[in-house]
């Protein structure tokens, strides 16, 4: 009993002191802070910081080997690239959260009804993410064209290097609307309308994953569970985001 006493505070020391370098997609931020801080709290003398940006960018980040023990994205394609780079552990991959992709106008404004609407002179800028590195302008893209307005609307984009820099688009104002996750459009109901949900053929799930290279693979392991359990999943409702 004492010999496995011993062996238990080894572990505890061992693991204490430790920190985490999570890569997260941008519209994590908010919830991602939250569950950083619960999981502080659970494994003292453990720190957790946080790298958002949009998906692509991040795994394009840990491709190169930028220095990661987790990463979080907002779609599959992403994480489906950083596999195929074996950058990451694909047997720890799983799906963690879902979202909804909304269209948002500045709060004073009037909404619009359908995408159809967005071809109004009113609308003179519209902010998507860059589909080329953004999941919710990859999404975005995919509604638009499906409706057959994406060449229309073209001359109207303004594209963003993350969601959350669309949402601060419409927020000041600096676009007439613009497509972000639902959980986005909660954190500024008062700067921001949702519209409508604008449905999408792909489903808007997020998974993750430990990084290969990372130096801690136990605690990372030990992240991902608790953000796929009740504690994490908990401050992930909270947010809006839904069940995956």
């Amino acid at each position: 009993m004492r010999w496995c006493a011993l062996v238990l505070g080894l572990i505890v020391q061992a693991a204490a002191g430790q920190s985490l370098v999570v890569s997260a997609a941008a519209s994590l931020t908010n919830a991602f802070r939250d569950i950083g801080k619960a999981f502080e709290a659970a494994h003292p003398g453990t720190s957790v910081s946080f790298n958002f940006a949009a998906s692509d960018v991040l795994a394009t980040q840990i491709v190169m080997g930028a220095p990661a023990d987790v990463f979080a994205s907002a779609d599959q394609d992403a994480m489906d690239r950083a596999v195929e780079a074996n950058a990451i552990v694909d047997t720890t991959r799983k799906d963690f959260a879902a979202n909804a992709l909304v269209l948002v106008t500045p709060a004073k404004a009037a909404l619009p009804a359908a995408l159809a609407d967005l071809r109004n002179e009113r609308f003179r800028r519209i902010a998507v993410g860059s589909p080329q590195t953004v999941p919710a302008g990859r999404y975005a893209k995919e509604a638009l064209e499906r409706a057959q307005l994406w060449s229309p609307l073209r001359a109207k984009l303004v594209f963003a290097q993350n969601v959350r820099q669309v949402l601060d688009y419409v927020a000041r104002e600096e676009a007439e609307a613009g497509f972000v996750y639902a959980t986005d459009a909660a954190i500024m109901r008062d700067k921001v309308r949702v519209a409508f949900d604008v449905p999408t053929t792909t489903p808007v799930r997020y998974p993750i994953a430990v990084v290969r290279d990372s130096r801690n693979g136990a605690l990372a392991q030990a992240f991902i569970a608790f953000v796929a359990g009740d504690a994490g999943q908990r401050v992930l409702r909270q947010y809006g985001f839904r069940a995956p």
